[in-house]
């Protein structure tokens, strides 16, 4: 069920209690675009309607543009703001760059804003209003996590400040960044419930607490604490895997038991745009803007459970994609799928289809699809989707805690179980499980493979490969897509045209402060090489 009064109040309330944001004032004192707090803050709908408000800062399609700028996949529109942080062409006046910052900051002075006036509603349900200080927090710490993850040092501000204020902000170490994060979600989980009634599905949760505060500590390094973090969500005994892998990221398994936290929307009241911005570009107005790589490709497994690399794996390179790991084409159109529309995935430069790769810019240069969220039921109407994007999910808690207790060499019975649960926990992905004797490299190499192939398109990959710090080994290169039999008979490989990424070490671990920023607050140091 969705949940539709608490989108509609977004819509009511997100003019008058949200930043609009001018780009100069990000983290200025209350705004005249605000509500007057005389006419609000006085009853308990006025706290519902403004703790609702708070969830339009959350991410959504942008998590797939996140693994755009990494080896997994390719921002397939040459002028996408994506592209130019692919290929390594970008610096602190760039548009992407400020734009995570600055929808970031957004949603942290809303929460600020929010926690800062909350207790004047009067009201004698104080343990709501502590649920929605739970809340907040919580949605702040996202916003935290992110800005952390990107940028390293930044400025933590946890007071509507004033105008003057602002502009000599310092930026934050991260490790106190880290610190606040880990706190803040700490006592969020100890305000909010661990499940809620139907009409306030999609609201975040005890569990959703829990889970973001075990994935910030992976980021952070901080294993043991990201170890029991994700133990503790697997002892509330209320979420596990979806039955089906397939059928994860479809309407029918909305709201399901895998799923922590999601950005939630609505066909014609509060729409996302998934089928248009990655279907094929034979389906009505898909624009095929994301696209996955031969990199991602090659990462799943035979249904052997070995690499295509393994002479003793079963691979047929005449025939790449098949008796292969299911969630390849789970998550990947693949040539001879079906489409929505009835018609058959021909993407070979040879084929005289639409979705040739070549055919036109709009088609896939890589010959594959992002298959997930791309849903048949949204083809009559494909910029008017209702699909909820998910945001934390448990398998990612069972990978996470895997990570954890294997760099802390804790490799006892429960990380194989973590681990062969994602391989082979549900009824349509059963790969073989992973030995008893496999080693701390041997497990670390396998769960980095997991992460990529079970989260694949869900916004993890950006932030793995640089805390892993392969990002220098992965990214640089041309990008390449699919295999298929030219005219000739020859087996070759799509390379896509005039892409060449790089990647400098120096410098692109972490993006650079905006300068927009900088301009307005000179206290606010660059980070190096920038």
């Amino acid at each position: 069920m969705k949940r539709t009064h608490i989108l509609l109040s977004f819509l009511l309330v997100a003019s008058g209690l949200l930043l609009t944001a001018c780009d100069r004032e990000l983290l200025e004192t209350i705004p005249n675009d605000r509500l007057s707090e005389s006419l609000f803050w006085k009853t308990e709908n006025d706290a519902r309607l403004a703790a609702n408000s708070l969830y339009t800062d959350l991410d959504s399609t942008n998590l797939i543009s996140w693994d755009a700028m990494t080896d997994i996949a390719h921002t397939n529109q040459p002028f996408d703001v994506q592209a130019y942080v692919e290929l390594g062409q970008y610096d602190a006046t760039s548009s992407k760059v400020f734009g995570e910052w600055a929808k970031a900051y957004k949603g942290v002075r809303a929460c600020n804003y929010f926690l800062e006036n909350v207790d004047k509603v009067v009201t004698t349900n104080s343990a709501l209003i502590n649920q929605f200080k739970g809340e907040a927090k919580a949605l702040r710490a996202y916003q935290y996590l992110k800005l952390a993850s990107l940028f390293g040092d930044v400025p933590l501000v946890t007071t509507a400040i004033s105008l003057d204020d602002s502009r000599a902000l310092t930026r934050t170490p991260i490790a106190q960044v880290w610190d606040f994060v880990d706190k803040e979600l700490s006592d969020a989980a100890g305000l909010l419930p661990t499940t809620y009634a139907a009409a306030d599905k999609g609201r975040i949760t005890k569990g959703a607490a829990i889970g973001l505060r075990a994935r910030a500590n992976l980021l952070a390094g901080r294993y043991q604490q990201a170890a029991d973090a994700a133990d503790q969500v697997m002892k509330l005994g209320i979420y596990g895997l979806n039955d089906s892998y397939e059928k994860l990221f479809s309407y029918a398994a909305e709201n399901n038991k895998e799923v922590l936290l999601d950005r939630q929307f609505i066909k014609d009241t509060y729409p996302v745009n998934t089928f248009n911005l990655l279907g094929p570009y034979s389906q009505k107005s898909a624009q095929s803007t994301y696209v996955p790589t031969k990199a991602l490709a090659d990462m799943y497994e035979t249904t052997a459970g070995k690499l295509i690399t393994d002479p003793s794996s079963g691979y047929d390179p005449a025939n790449p994609y098949a008796n292969r790991d299911p969630r390849l084409r789970f998550s990947n159109f693949l040539t001879g799928d079906p489409l929505p529309s009835g018609i058959t995935f021909r993407p070979e430069p040879n084929s005289g289809t639409a979705d040739a790769v070549g055919n036109t810019y709009i088609a896939s240069t890589t010959g594959f699809n992002i298959k997930k969220y791309v849903n048949a039921e949204d083809y009559a109407n494909p910029a008017n989707n209702g699909i909820n994007i998910i945001l934390l999910r448990y398998a990612e808690i069972l990978l996470i805690y895997a990570e954890a207790k294997i760099e802390l060499n804790q490799l006892d019975a429960s990380v194989l179980t973590a681990i062969n649960t994602v391989r082979n926990g549900r009824t349509d992905v059963k790969q073989p499980s992973i030995s008893s004797t496999a080693t701390q490299a041997e497990l670390r190499t396998i769960v980095r493979r997991e992460r990529a192939v079970e989260l694949a398109f869900e916004g993890v990959r950006l932030f793995d490969i640089r805390r892993w710090k392969i990002a220098e080994t992965v990214i640089p290169g041309p990008v390449y897509g699919i295999t298929y039999k030219a005219a000739n008979g020859a087996l070759t490989t799509v390379e896509v045209v005039a892409v060449n990424r790089t990647f400098d070490k120096s410098r692109h671990y972490l993006w650079p402060i905006p300068q927009k920023e900088r301009n307005l607050t000179p206290t606010l140091s660059q980070n190096p090489g920038w």
